[in-house]
């Protein structure tokens, strides 16, 4: 069998298996033996390419295309026109007939078909922006790329075919392993409105003074990634499940009004010859130093929105070893800079914004900039290009080296607490795709959470370590109940794939970053954690990865047994709901026993009494809960962002509102009886007390029981059983606590670890000594509070001046 045919069938296999993975049960009549077996079939088998512990394997390879283009940005008709070489580098061990490229901007075609194979519903009132968007092909008309020319190395034309998003050019002849392949793109199209049209690239026109803001993404032929999984990735753009790239050298002219400033991927060639000698000394002095200095001073920016130049520049950039390239380009833009050090190379970080937010980007962008490349490289690898860029675009969007935010005030340079975590949150996951899967590579059209949940776990170590009171909306395992407690035919495995997924942000994005951050605080630990995960971005940086490559790696490095968490939180729906049914409590005395009565007595014995959970509430975490990650930070001594640059400080970090929440506490009744001991054993445990326990999986989903046991002189001590606790039944287990000392009351998931849906089956007992949460929940947190300030009438920070201007 031809290597084609073969990686072929292997690919129908392996999507055979990831379809049906879900539903594989090793013991489907037994209540054990299915949740806890190895995932066996369900992963590809290893082979010289990837091997079994998750690494590349000695044979593995990619492919490579280099680019040289040039671009013109027409402002007035509102157009882009390239023309583009790009020398395709055939790494594998087979020829190829023809090639495949990538025509993401055919998604905004008339005919494309991602436009209209999405259900709608419009319920009247019908408003004039409802008519145009039910009008789709007469909103895109004149959208979608235009191809004037494909030529070889010779000017000779080269047959292609363009079919939706994709374009194939067939070869003059076979190219053979090992050869390279040059040819010549020419083409043109409008830049859509962002506004109107959608789309993660476009233009923005501001009201008041009509300049324009373009972010350029996505706006050149593309070569597809050809691998060794699956051969070419050509499933096609819809617009959600991103891009599968194939790394290269990119050599780029971008030709702009001379009034636009520019920033791109890769480093810029000639500032000398684009920027003012002030500028120039300016951006100079930013590389050494330790706060943004401003490049394009705000005074010049808005003097610039005055007039439009009609002459123009040409900004020339290179980047080395990048998957893509995209930019930004305006004369509205301020740009401020400083230099950072990670590990022994230098790093510019660089931030570009329009005046309208330079209340927040002027404090905040380039530092979190800088922090993100820091605390990422500190997680993963050693960041290793030169320069890493957030542009103020009134969006959220990646590329390499550069990204395309959102944080405007208003306009009296106030904001909500909100727009500013929003804002943080955004640069700091949007700098984070430089990782993934910028530089490990995963393919993001067929797994978005390989790039969206890995991106978002680090994101949130990342904001946990700018500052320990940081409202993150992801990562707790709390956070993800809401979601795991629809109804099951609402629920997606994390598998599935980008395009299928309903909920897509709870899903790829969410679940995904909590399930990491179960594994790294309950599971695993974060030394085991911290080193694997390490290991998977060491291993991967600059490849390809699959799932089975991610899974494999985390065991290898770790040496704990993960296939029952992987088909738990990546292969099944199945929430998490572990009841604490009955607690049995013995107390021990010396009374006289017959020798046949030693054992346990039987439920309908008389020493006996069933003790029930009492509890029926059902808690709504306050947000000033403090997660395990939280608690072991501060004990850890983390040293956070806001500490270490106070600057960083501003009216939200002392603000407090008013309101105070209050809610009742659990209380429950406890009843004990004597049990029968032997007079030889009275005097060792006449103090002790046994606690008999039974607990059920309502859920399905198996995972660790932990146990807070709240004592009568009021100390406590957590109790952590490890998930193989499920493996003999994984519907309930019985177990029983020897303990010194009498307990009033037993709490289940105290800090709320494990994602369980219902808390009101999580309690035993007497609950006067509160939870944490529960401490918070009635008013007594010392911890800063935190506000997500409503976008109605003024933001706290407006009512905070109007106040002082009265007083």
């Amino acid at each position: 069998m031809k290597m084609k045919g073969f990686s072929s069938l292997i690919i129908c296999l392996y999507l055979l298996q990831i379809v049906h993975s879900q539903n594989i049960m090793n013991n489907p009549k037994s209540s054990h033996g299915n949740k806890f077996e190895q995932l066996g079939s369900i992963l590809p088998d290893p082979n010289s390419y990837r091997n079994a512990a998750g690494a590349p394997g000695f044979q593995y390879w990619q492919m490579k295309a280099d680019y040289d283009i040039d671009v013109y940005l027409d402002e007035e008709n509102l157009q882009i026109k390239g023309e583009e070489w790009v020398t395709f580098h055939n790494k594998s061990p087979e020829s190829l007939d023809y090639i495949w490229l990538q025509l993401d901007e055919n998604q905004h075609a008339q005919n494309a078909e991602s436009n209209f194979y999405d259900g709608s519903k419009f319920a009247p009132p019908f408003y004039e922006r409802t008519l145009i968007d039910m009008d789709i092909r007469k909103k895109l008309e004149g959208h979608g790329m235009n191809i004037i020319a494909v030529q070889n190395s010779k000017n000779e034309p080269l047959k292609f075919t363009i079919h939706q998003t994709m374009m194939r050019i067939e070869l003059p002849k076979p190219l053979a392993p090992s050869k390279t392949f040059k040819f010549y793109v020419k083409w043109s199209y409008a830049i859509p409105n962002r506004n109107t049209i959608g789309g993660r690239a476009g233009y923005e026109i501001f009201s008041e003074d009509k300049n324009a803001l373009f972010t350029i993404a996505q706006w050149y032929p593309r070569m597809c990634v050809y691998s060794d999984f699956q051969g070419w990735q050509h499933k096609q753009f819809s617009g959600r499940a991103e891009f599968a790239l194939t790394f290269g050298d990119f050599n780029v002219k971008i030709n702009v009004p001379s009034d636009h400033i520019v920033g791109s991927t890769g480093e810029c060639q000639n500032y000398k010859q684009v920027l003012t000698s002030e500028q120039y000394a300016r951006y100079q002095k930013s590389i050494n130093s330790n706060e943004p200095i401003e490049i394009i001073l705000k005074d010049e920016a808005e003097k610039a929105e005055l007039n439009k130049s009609s002459d123009r520049k040409i900004w020339h950039y290179k980047a080395t070893n990048v998957r893509d390239f995209a930019f930004g380009s305006s004369r509205k833009f301020i740009w401020d800079a400083m230099g950072i050090r990670v590990g022994n190379k230098p790093v510019m970080c660089m931030s570009y914004y329009p005046k309208e937010a330079y209340g927040l980007y002027r404090r905040y962008s380039t530092k979190v900039v800088a922090h993100t490349i820091r605390t990422y490289s500190k997680f993963t690898i050693d960041y290793p290009y030169p320069v890493a860029i957030s542009v103020e675009a009134n969006n959220g969007m990646e590329y390499p080296m550069i990204c395309f935010n959102f944080g405007r005030t208003e306009k009296d340079g106030s904001y909500s607490e909100s727009t500013k975590y929003g804002m943080i949150g955004v640069i700091i996951h949007e700098v984070g795709h430089n990782f993934f899967p910028m530089i490990i590579n995963s393919d993001e059209r067929q797994w978005t959470w390989m790039d969206e949940g890995l991106n978002s776990f680090v994101q949130f170590l990342t904001q946990e370590e700018f500052d320990n009171n940081y409202p993150s909306p992801r990562g707790p395992a709390h956070k993800i109940v809401d979601y795991m407690s629809l109804p099951k035919d609402e629920l997606e495995p994390i598998m599935t794939n980008s395009d299928n997924l309903i909920h897509f942000g709870s899903n790829a994005y969410h679940k995904t970053a909590t399930a990491l951050n179960i594994l790294r605080e309950t599971i695993m630990g974060r030394e085991l954690f911290d080193f694997a995960f390490k290991q998977y971005a060491e291993r991967w940086k600059f490849k390809h990865p699959t799932p089975a490559d991610f899974f494999r790696t985390m065991e290898d490095a770790s040496s704990v047994d993960l296939d029952w968490f992987w088909r738990a939180w990546f292969y099944d729906i199945d929430p998490v709901d572990i009841s604490m049914d009955t607690v049995l409590v013995y107390n021990f005395t010396n009374q006289k026993q017959t020798k046949e009565s030693v054992a346990l007595p039987p439920k309908n014995n008389t020493f006996f009494e069933e003790i029930p959970n009492r509890s029926a509430t059902t808690y709504t975490v306050s947000k000033d809960f403090l997660p395990i990650s939280k608690i072991r930070n501060k004990e850890a001594n983390l040293q956070f962002l806001v500490n270490k640059d106070t600057s960083l400080r501003d009216f939200y970090y002392y603000y407090v509102p008013d309101d105070k929440a209050s809610n009742p506490t659990i209380v429950s009744d406890t009843k004990t009886e004597k049990e029968l001991l032997s007079d030889s054993l009275f005097s060792k445990y006449q103090n002790s007390h046994l606690y008999e326990i039974q607990f059920s999986n309502i859920g399905g989903c198996v995972m660790p029981v932990i146990l807070q046991w709240n004592y009568e002189d009021g100390s406590s001590e957590i109790e952590r059983i490890h998930a193989y606790i499920w493996r003999h039944n994984e519907q309930s287990f019985t177990k029983s606590f020897l303990k010194s000392k009498r307990v009033k009351s037993i709490v289940l998931d105290p800090y709320l670890e494990t994602a369980d849906i219902d808390l009101s089956n999580n309690y035993w007992g007497e609950n006067t000594n509160p939870t944490q949460f529960e401490l918070f929940k009635s008013g007594q947190s010392t911890s800063r509070r935190r506000n997500q300030s409503s976008s109605r009438g003024q933001n706290p920070m407006q009512k905070a001046k109007s106040k002082k201007s009265t007083e």
